[in-house]
């Protein structure tokens, strides 16, 4: 849960170098914490982005929601600061401190001044190393979370993106619902909470990326102040590398709304896979170029079917996902899904031309020093690098692994990826005229139901 502190009255907005002129260092702590650094004195302020291995992924059999809870506890209260002490000082010094969790990892992160760094860390310290799981702050908490699902459970997208999961990885924990359920959640206790956080939160289970106005000296200073006391080793369950599979093409969960979300997709590629960049110049041409793309062309502009249409490779550290989304009326739900399927096909077939090969690599390059156009943006693809081991020039040489590109790499991948007898379909809402040769799961079209798992 991105539960932010504070929103301090100045935006840690600190617009850096070109990306190709950072110099990224390793600093190691006096106590052996490692951190990947970008030293940028222009404005007085410093980002640490920061994760440790096992998101909900990792949430016991009956438990689930673990992870996200405990992301939503974290900064309220540490140490002998209860949860109104610990908020008031991180006020006072001007401090932004969240935490959040995903299916593969918990995360954080800290904006602070230069001159409020030393407590700024300090006091991460205490929320990493002595959290207090108050049981008035869990109990609120898990209010807020039960509130959060039944929100969620409203939502034709959200229930679309669960189902499409819940059906995709039926035996596996990507399956599972990462806020848990109204059951789950009650569930928890504050021992829960600690076991998680003592199992997860260990030195050599952090990546830890740091940009700002600090130097390298006293950086390790620092970080030793917030991670020093964590135990050396993590005791996470290993989880086991999965494929998306299921039975049937279309799962229909009836909702009376005027249109239909649609999800789809199949198996992707990992972020290790050779074939990586050479995906992500595809998927430009085929549905996450905006209107540069395919689908957008042919579902938006040319037919009205639907304002927005769009395709993303999703790199999990146990399973590669090739998802797409798009929301239209329910009666033009089966030309929309038809239309998308032809788009896949012919690119599977025919592959892309040499003008839109130039045009992907154009964007793709061009748009590369944006992400780090903030500190704190900047510190998070320096944890990202370090997650997939690309190493420290790899600022440098992003840009030529797609330059690299061929065409004829490109309609390989096309032809490995892209086939419409994979993909699967959740679509939320009253949908019409679907494709008659999509096989729909047998339970399908049942009324969703307004509980609050989520």
């Amino acid at each position: 849960m991105k539960h932010i502190c504070l929103v301090a009255s100045i935006a840690f907005l600190c617009f850096l170098k070109p990306a190709t002129a950072a110099e990224v260092q390793e600093v190691v702590s006096p106590g052996g914490v490692i951190a990947w650094l970008i030293e940028e004195h222009s404005i007085p302020l410093i980002s640490v982005e920061y994760e440790f291995t096992g998101g909900s992924s990792s949430d016991p059999q009956g438990k689930e929601g673990l992870a996200y809870l405990a992301s939503g506890l974290l900064n309220e209260g540490a140490g002998d600061l209860n949860a109104r002490a610990f908020q008031k000082r991180l006020d006072e010094l001007a401090i932004r401190m969240s935490f959040d969790a995903d299916a593969d990892q918990m995360s954080g992160s800290l904006q602070t001044l230069t001159d409020n760094a030393e407590d700024a860390f300090q006091l991460l310290g205490m929320a990493l190393a002595d959290p207090s799981f108050d049981q008035d702050a869990v109990d609120r908490v898990k209010q807020q979370v039960l509130a959060i699902q039944r929100r969620e459970s409203q939502r034709p997208r959200s229930v679309a993106v669960k189902a499409w999961m819940a059906s995709s990885f039926e035996d596996h924990p990507y399956g599972r619902r990462s806020k848990g359920d109204e059951a789950s959640i009650i569930a928890i206790t504050a021992d829960d909470l600690h076991t998680f956080t003592q199992r997860h939160f260990a030195l050599d289970n952090v990546i830890i990326g740091v940009v700002g106005d600090i130097d390298a000296q006293t950086l390790g200073e620092f970080l030793d102040l917030a991670f020093a006391d964590l135990s050396e080793e993590a005791d996470v369950d290993p989880i086991a590398n999965v494929v998306p599979a299921r039975d049937y093409d279309v799962d229909i969960i009836d909702q009376d709304v005027p249109q239909s979300t649609v999800i789809f997709g199949s198996n992707g590629l990992r972020r290790n896979d050779p074939d990586w960049y050479t995906a992500i110049v595809m998927n430009y041409v085929l549905g996450s170029g905006g209107f540069a793309s395919r689908l957008t062309e042919e579902v938006r502009r040319k037919r009205g079917l639907a304002y927005g249409v769009s395709t993303q490779l999703v790199p999990r550290d146990h399973a590669g996902l090739f998802i797409g989304t798009v929301a239209t009326q329910n009666a033009r739900v089966g030309e929309s899904v038809q239309v998308i399927r032809d788009e896949i096909q012919r690119m599977a077939d025919f592959g892309i031309s040499p003008q839109e090969l130039v045009d992907a690599k154009t964007y793709l390059t061009g748009s590369y020093a944006l992400r780090f156009g903030t500190s704190k943006s900047a510190a998070g693809q320096l944890v990202g690098i370090q997650r997939y081991g690309l190493g420290m020039n790899y600022i440098d040489r992003r840009n030529d692994y797609i330059e690299a590109v061929s065409i004829e790499q490109v309609n390989r991948v096309a032809k490995r990826l892209l086939q419409t007898d994979n993909l699967f379909w959740v679509i939320v809402g009253k949908p019409e005229g679907l494709p008659e040769d999509m096989s729909i799961t047998p339970d399908a079209s049942q009324p969703q139901s307004n509980g609050s798992g989520s």
